[in-house]
């Protein structure tokens, strides 16, 4: 029985792309927020990590962030070489 409602303050733009792929999904907000929240209840917490991230991926975010540091590949087959795959 649904019989309660949830009420939310969102950025528009996010909300706009959300909703575009939900509905590629073939959902809309409301199934996915009961899908979200179903998953909440079977795992007993959020359905994926949530983490701090420690010093070292801090880091390596900050630079990446600033543009350093980053190795470009020009495709696929160029990043693969660089990885030695």
């Amino acid at each position: 029985m649904k019989d309660s409602t949830v009420r939310a303050r969102i950025d528009s733009g996010l909300k706009k792309d959300v909703e575009g792929i939900l509905d590629r999904l073939g959902l809309n907000t409301t199934q996915a927020i009961s899908l979200f929240f179903h998953q909440i209840a079977l795992r007993k917490g959020l359905p994926f990590d949530v983490m701090i991230p420690n010093e070292e991926t801090r880091k390596v975010l900050e630079e990446t962030d600033e543009g350093k540091n980053l190795i470009v590949c020009k495709d696929a087959d160029d990043m693969f070489r660089k990885l030695g795959i």
